[in-house]
């Protein structure tokens, strides 16, 4: 049995993106050009999207650089 060494990629576009990060559109095009969000891939002329693989391995980042929170501490 062999495996497909290119898993299906999917596509997500620009809503979905925003609804998946909880980032606005001036937001999310400022951390891509600030090198701190994947870069869309060209669809077209005027179409873009992102690999849903990247978006979610950012997504992982940021929660695993998250600091953590003491919850036995009492104010």
């Amino acid at each position: 049995m062999t495996t497909n060494p290119h898993p299906a990629l999917s596509i997500l576009r620009r809503k979905q993106v925003e609804t998946r990060t909880g980032l606005g559109k001036s937001s999310l095009y400022e951390k891509i050009s600030s090198g701190n969000f994947p870069a869309p891939v060209s669809l077209g002329v005027r179409a873009v999207g992102w690999l849903e693989t990247e978006v979610n391995d950012w997504l992982a980042s940021r929660v695993r650089c998250r600091p953590a929170v003491d919850l036995g501490r009492r104010a």
